[in-house]
């Protein structure tokens, strides 16, 4: 998400090139592209083409900071960016996917008097989220000076969503949209988690070296 830390462990040997590549400037700014794999897609299901498995719309992340781990593995973190609709997909170029973009910026918010009282809703329900999913201390408010476009954006980063849902997000282009959309599946996660009695697992929890993504 844009304006959101992104911490990562590299371990497959072309991700491990990517950031040999980004520490070293072979990649400018330092930035590369994150982009969702869809759901029910795996590289068993259409082999040789990774690039059919990918959302069209993906984001920006910058390498803030990057430890070598005596195995050459990395942990790195990252924010992201911009986002970026995919045009077209090179597997040959380098050890890792490259592509051709173009970036997807904001719409005018057309009633901008609204942002204001949709932002507090949408931290609101962020709040409640967090209460009921976090422990105290777990979890923290994105600054008051933190601006309504990048807001939406922020809150769902911090929340466990469905991946889907985080696409939905990703993809939305009003502001307006945005925070009501972020507001209305914060509210539903945190009912959903009040009636469950759970508290949601890391997404890295579920997370397996083997796989090619």
């Amino acid at each position: 998400m844009p304006g959101a830390p992104l911490p990562l462990h590299i371990f497959e040997p072309r991700y491990r090139q990517l950031t040999v590549d980004l520490v070293t400037g072979v990649v400018p700014d330092k930035q590369f592209g994150v982009v969702a794999v869809r759901e029910g897609w795996t590289p068993e299901s259409d082999p040789g083409d990774e690039a059919g498995g990918l959302h069209r719309v993906g984001c920006t992340a910058e390498l803030i900071d990057a430890r070598r781990l005596p195995d050459g593995r990395f942990d790195i973190v990252t924010r992201g960016v911009r986002r970026f609709r995919l045009l077209n997909v090179d597997a040959e170029a380098r050890p890792y996917l490259t592509g051709e973009v173009e970036y997807v910026p904001d719409e005018p918010a057309a009633k901008p008097d609204d942002l204001p009282a949709l932002a507090t809703a949408a931290r609101a329900a962020h709040r409640r989220y967090c209460v009921t999913a976090w422990k105290s201390g777990d979890w923290s408010e994105p600054a008051d000076e933190v601006g309504s476009a990048e807001l939406a954006h922020l809150l769902a980063a911090d929340c466990l969503l469905p991946m889907s849902d985080r696409q939905l997000l990703l993809e939305q282009t009003s502001p307006e949209i945005r925070l009501r959309m972020v507001r209305a599946l914060l509210i539903r996660e945190a009912g959903l988690l009040h009636r469950l009695r759970a508290v949601p697992a890391p997404m890295h929890t579920y997370a397996v070296e083997h796989s090619a993504n």
